[in-house]
């Protein structure tokens, strides 16, 4: 349902680029009051609203916004059984996806209080994952419910057009996001089981592998051509990633752990640079950060 990889089975792909480490940067990390899990998956916008998911003390997973001031609400639509919201955009729109009581996955919009279900047309599941400040809006369409097998990505006009689309070579694929500059990124798995990234941009795919990475998800990028993620090494320690310009700079959130299993994952960038993510500490638990580049 989210558009974040959470320490996934690593398959091992090959590669060849210099990464860099990051300078130090102001973090603040996040946890929803009460929750047993948080993460951030979308924002700041420029409000500073980000938006993620927490999971309760019952194991029900819901939506939250959380405010520049750290105000938490928490959300769902209608009759879910699991939210999570992946975007928000300057207008505060919030888009995602949500399962209801037949196990079936579909995209939500959040418009000022409003919730509204939008399926791609024909798939089994639907999930949003970016809407920019045109209102175009990235997903991906699945071939299951679930939306846990093959799927797809797609991007959907502001005039309500679906275009989907997967990447040469790819077996299944999904969209993160879509900048108003039209570039989509998002990840795909080949047909040997490797998971890349990748940026489509206007027709001209580009895959992202982290130097030295066995896995590499590209989970947000904004219009500056950004794209920020998580990759895994061969421990199965995970860590989040920058992406500009064909130059890769690593970090880890303070806390995150270093055993298998633990490390952190970036899944939003905003125009300032601001980034939003997650990670697990030594003792397993996961909680959101949010990144400022100053």
């Amino acid at each position: 349902m989210r558009k974040v990889f959470r320490f996934l089975s690593i398959w091992p792909i090959s590669v060849a680029v210099a990464v860099s480490t990051a300078s130090a940067q102001e973090y603040e990390p996040i946890q929803f009051p009460g929750a047993v899990t948080t993460l951030l998956t979308g924002g700041p916008n420029l409000e500073g609203t980000s938006v993620g998911d927490y999971t309760d003390t019952a194991g029900l997973t819901h939506g939250f916004a959380l405010t520049a001031w750290g105000k938490f609400t928490s959300f769902d639509p209608p009759g879910s059984l699991f939210t999570t919201p992946n975007f928000i955009n300057i207008e505060g729109v919030i888009v995602g996806g949500w399962l209801d009581t037949s196990g079936v996955s579909h995209g939500f919009v959040l418009k000022n209080g409003s919730f509204t279900t939008l399926d791609f047309p024909g798939a089994a599941g639907t999930i949003l994952t970016g809407i920019n400040d045109f209102g175009e809006i990235a997903g991906e369409s699945c071939e299951s419910p679930l939306c846990n097998t093959i799927t797809h990505s797609f991007v959907r006009s502001a005039k309500g057009v679906f275009t989907s689309f997967d990447p040469p070579g790819a077996v299944t694929s999904a969209a993160s996001t879509v900048s108003i500059t039209g570039e989509v990124v998002g990840f795909y798995v080949d047909s040997a089981g490797n998971t890349h990234g990748y940026v489509l941009d206007h027709g001209t795919y580009t895959t992202i592998d982290v130097p030295g990475a066995v896995f590499t998800f590209a989970g947000g990028g904004n219009a500056e051509g950004t794209v920020v993620g998580q990759y895994a090494d061969s421990n199965g320690v995970a860590g989040a990633f920058i992406w500009s310009k064909g130059v890769f700079t690593t970090f880890e959130a303070p806390g995150a752990g270093t055993a298998s299993g633990q490390g952190s994952g970036a899944s939003g960038i905003n125009f300032e640079g601001t980034i939003v993510g997650f990670y697990v500490n030594s003792a397993g638990a996961i909680l959101g950060f949010i990144r400022y580049p100053w």
